[in-house]
């Protein structure tokens, strides 16, 4: 037998010391509870899988979990090297879901799509995506398991070629790098840097990964001269010294290339070296015996990995020959051993030079057996899929159109709907192509279609669910009336979730209805009855509304629809709540829950979750809205679906229940993201509504950079503009900038004109706030004895008041009556009014305070201090102290700093004493004494040179005070430091 050159990974690593050492220090990190990720590029060849195995060796007390990605065709499997990473541990039983991903477990059961009931986004602002539950349930399984495994020890994930990952992969890995914390894990992915052409798939993903903080991305760079004739001799002893130049130079510091290179010379008597790295590999494979050769190009056909028994039937050689050729593969390191009897290529590029060698006939040939082969082997997960592939390859189309269906099911019920979407526009694009008599007997196109539609939807693609579901209307000559309804009920359902096809949604949902109107009852029957509850409810046509539901109830138990039977329940249960029948409302939602969760259906059960809350909170019961969210919340988790649509949505209320309850440790928990960025919609809305607690805490560094960067969110849900035009005007309000915070309001109001047409209800609170701003520029203009800036501030109060309270007359509230959030905003935007010619109506201000009174602890303090001012102003100094204590003990309870700041000030002022045991306050604690003298000073017009010297400290200590002076207040200058300060009442 020849000689045999050795294998890089024989030797020490070469030059990569820099390298290695970052990856350890990321692993150090995360052994310390800081996750992290790392996203290793380099070029094909370059080390980065010898690198990743040099850290792996060296991990200690680490549990080392890898998977590899391959290349399109090679796997029906999604997730590969999720399943393959997570195969080894046998402690997953407590976690259903993985049952998707791993191929040792049985998948769920096949479920019709979209019979889980109606979407019903209507009553969120804001259209709502459909979702795979599926998918969302995994997903949360996978990061639920690595999150145990690293409570017990140190976890490395190493998820290799990730330019090959198929689309659910690149999905799974987002989701978790988005919401490492701090798990004791490091993920570390490696992919081809020059593979990634312009529209590869890839792109978009590495661009959002890279922004998140915990993922870092490390180049791995070829050789220099130096190190490759490094590298070269330490793989070879006896090469001649011009061999070893000649190999290293023409590597071009590529380490596969150079061991190809240095294995031709060492075998081959350093003759003239190929110059291209094909032609190294393919005279390494022209070395070979004829029957190597064979097996070679057999294995290259079926992809990078081949199982033993698959290789040896599609070779077709006796048992000796096949055994020795495949020895000759693995001494010549072409072939080396895996666990489980799989043979796979040393690198990916042996195997697309083999490939990349046959001739057409030769591989249609052999794509042939392996389809052969692989028709033999159904049951096997995955077989489908690539049963699929080969036959398209071999040119058997109706062989590839079966396939492509029966790998679209059998993704979708392994939670990965982007590529069950991928076989079904493989089957659509065969089917023309396949003769009539060919093709499957228990489907046709507009079933096709329709199921594309339904797992465009749940993949995020709504536009294109849209165009399946209109083109699988256009298919439907010869169909069965419920068979053209449930084409019709689909398409409707895409249509739900985009803007502007409402009078669409409303001419199809209808055709559904006329198609089944006098059948019998039905599963199909049911569903569309159930969809004509919904829509109608939506068009607050409720005469209508408790018929259809009535109808889709009783033929729904009657056919077998439990699903309907569910969504119609929670139809009901919102009609009830909007004619104010909450007992019975309450009923329907609890029997809503029970027939969803019966059956399965989460979606539904969640979404009747978050009505059942939303009821109580929209009639000011606060305190059973906590109870029922909590609820809500913990069955979301449970079942894995907290970042689902309508786990979102009960997470957000979550946070703004407890907000307003005053229980805002309970807040700041339900406001942490999965993650640490804001660029998704989810996030974003979770960190909008985190800003409730930010500003009213006094964090108003932190709030101004998120409100800031929020901004640019806007356009993903109306809820972030809703939520931070409030809490930004707000904040400029505590910060004493009220010019801004009138901006602020002013730019809400336009947005929710825009997409909520020109009597939004959330203007009422955005407004109040706004009118706010005003009474503080018109007091500052007063102090300043500006009257014609007074004028103009008291104008545009009183128009944006008299806005309020039209939207509060002519706008539409989700129940018949405005609800006690809204009459207690207006309230207060009249009492803001009273202020922008003095200090305010007692009386206003009292029934703000009042209309607070129901459950919105730190709002109704808050109108206590503006109650006491107005009070003061009246000379009833008596009552206003006892506001202002009752002010300050919610303010020093909740730790709402600028609130207890502002209450101290008026305290101070009146010289009223705000607690018994403590003597009138003598100033704000704002700032420090030091910084007190400093600003006094710098008032009177001293340089920072004559401060110092006055108060016997250096000029450099001056301007750190004064910067720390600037900061608390929001100002960028001194003068306006001190112009805020005065305005503030902070300097007398």
């Amino acid at each position: 037998m020849p000689l045999v050159a050795r294998l890089g990974s024989g030797i020490p690593l070469v030059a990569r010391d820099r390298e290695l050492d970052r990856l350890r220090a990321a692993l150090a990190q995360a052994g310390e509870g800081t996750a992290g990720a790392v996203l290793l590029a380099g070029d094909a060849g370059v080390g980065k899988t010898r690198l990743v195995g040099e850290l792996a060796a060296s991990a200690g007390d680490t549990l080392v979990l890898t998977g590899r990605c391959l290349d399109a065709g090679e796997t029906g499997l999604p997730y590969l090297p999720f399943a393959e990473a997570l195969s080894t541990l046998g402690n997953t039983a407590n976690r259903p879901a993985l049952a998707m991903l791993l191929p040792k477990l049985a998948l769920p059961a096949e479920r019709e799509p979209g019979t889980e009931g109606m979407i019903a986004p209507s009553l969120i602002p804001g259209r709502r995506p459909e979702q795979d539950v599926a998918q969302l349930q995994l997903f949360d399984a996978v990061l639920g398991l690595l999150g145990d495994l690293s409570e017990r020890q140190r976890v490395l994930l190493v998820v290799e070629d990730l330019h090959w990952a198929d689309a659910s992969t690149r999905y799974l890995l987002s989701f978790l790098l988005s919401r490492l914390r701090s798990q004791r894990l490091l993920v570390v992915c490696t992919y081809r840097a020059d593979d990634l052409h312009r529209s590869h798939p890839l792109r978009p993903l590495l661009s959002e990964l890279v922004r998140l903080p915990a993922v870092d991305r490390l180049d791995l760079t070829p050789f220099n001269a130096a190190d490759a004739r490094r590298f070269v001799e330490a793989l070879s002893d006896d090469l001649p010294e011009d061999v070893v130049r000649q190999v290293a130079e023409r590597s071009e510091g590529n380490a596969f290339f150079a061991e190809e290179l240095t294995a031709v010379a060492t075998c081959d008597d350093a003759r003239s070296l190929p110059s291209a790295l094909a032609d190294v590999l393919l005279s390494r494979v022209e070395s070979l015996s004829p029957e190597a050769q064979h097996v070679v190009r057999v294995a290259s056909v079926r992809g990078r990995r081949v199982r033993h028994y698959r290789l040896r039937e599609v070779a077709g050689m006796t048992d000796l020959a096949f055994d020795t050729a495949l020895r000759e593969l693995v001494q010549h390191h072409l072939l080396v051993v895996e666990d489980d009897e799989v043979y796979a290529f040393r690198h990916a590029l042996v195997r697309e030079a083999v490939y990349g060698d046959l001739l057409p006939g030769e591989r249609v040939r052999l794509h042939a057996g392996y389809a052969h082969h692989l028709a033999q082997h159904l049951d096997e997960r995955g077989a489908a899929a690539a049963l699929a592939h080969h036959a398209f390859q071999s040119h058997d189309l109706p062989r590839a159109l079966t396939a492509s269906i029966t790998a679209s099911r059998e993704a979708e019920r392994a939670g990965a709907p982007a590529e069950s979407l991928r076989y079904l526009e493989k089957a659509l694009n065969l089917w023309t192509a396949v003769p009539e008599a060919e093709r499957p007997s228990d489907v046709d196109e507009a079933v096709l279609l329709r199921r594309a539609s339904w797992v465009a939807g749940t993949a995020g693609q709504p536009e294109r669910a849209v165009a399946f579901g209109r083109s699988a209307k256009k298919a439907l000559d010869g169909q069965s009336p419920e068979d053209a309804a449930e084409v019709l009920l689909r398409l409707a359902q895409a249509l739900s979730t985009l803007d502007g096809n409402d009078r669409e949604h409303h001419e199809v949902m209808t055709s559904a209805w006329e198609l089944v109107r006098e059948r019998e009852a039905s599963p199909t029957r049911a569903r569309v009855l159930a969809g004509m509850a919904s829509l109608l409810r939506q068009q607050r046509k409720y005469a209508e509304v408790g018929d259809f539901a009535e109808k889709a109830i009783a033929d729904g138990r009657k056919a077998g629809a439990p699903g309907a039977v569910a969504d119609a329940l929670g139809t009901l249960g919102l009609l009830g709540d909007y004619a104010g029948r909450h007992d019975e409302a309450r009923t329907n939602f609890e029997r809503a829950i029970e027939s969803a969760r019966e059956v399965g259906a989460v979606n539904t059960e969640l979404r009747a979750w978050y009505y059942f809350g939303l009821m109580y909170y929209d009639s000011g019961e606060l305190a059973e809205a906590a109870r029922v969210y909590r609820e809500a919340g913990d069955r979301a988790q449970e079942t894995g679906l907290t970042w689902s649509t309508y786990g979102v949505e009960i997470r957000i209320l979550q946070v703004l229940v407890h907000y307003y309850l005053g229980d805002w440790s309970y807040a700041e928990w339900a406001s942490e993201p999965p993650g640490t960025s804001v660029s998704s919609t989810v996030l974003a809305r979770l960190a909008a509504a985190g800003t409730h607690l930010t500003v009213s805490r006094g964090d108003l560094a932190e709030s101004e950079r998120m409100i800031t960067k929020l901004r640019k969110d806007w356009h993903r849900d109306i809820q972030i503009a809703l939520i931070t035009g409030g809490t930004g005007g707000e904040l400029a309000l505590w910060r004493g900038r009220p010019e801004l915070a009138v901006e602020r309001v002013a730019d809400a109001v336009e947005w929710t004109k825009k997409l909520g047409g020109p009597w939004s209800l959330a203007d009422i609170r955005i407004g109040a706030i706004g009118v706010a701003g005003y009474a503080d520029i018109a007091a500052k203009a007063r102090r300043k004895r500006d009257a014609e800036a007074e004028a103009k501030a008291v104008e545009a109060g009183r128009e944006l008041a008299g806005h309020v309270r039209l939207t509060a007359e002519n706008g539409v509230p989700r129940t018949t009556s405005l609800g006690p959030e809204g009459r207690a905003w207006l309230a207060r935007s009249n009492a803001e009014e009273s202020r922008l010619t003095g200090p305010g109506d007692p009386e206003l201000w009292k029934a703000a305070v009042d209309g607070f009174a129901y459950g919105l602890v730190y709002e109704q303090a808050w109108c206590r201090w503006r109650y006491a001012e107005a009070l003061l102003g009246a000379d009833r100094r008596d009552e206003a102290a006892e506001e202002l204590r009752q002010a300050d003990e919610v303010a020093t309870r909740l730790k709402a700093g600028p609130l207890a700041e502002a209450v101290a000030s008026c305290a101070k002022r009146a010289r009223i004493t705000l607690r018994a045991e403590e003597p009138a306050r003598a100033q704000v604690d704002l700032f420090t004494p030091r910084e007190r003298d400093v600003l006094g000073l710098v008032a009177s017009g001293r340089t920072n040179r004559e401060v110092g010297e006055e108060l016997y400290i250096s000029e450099k200590t001056v301007s750190v005070h004064l910067s720390r002076i600037m900061a608390k207040l929001g100002a960028s200058r001194r003068a306006e430091a001190v112009a805020i300060a005065y305005d503030r009442g902070l300097l007398e």
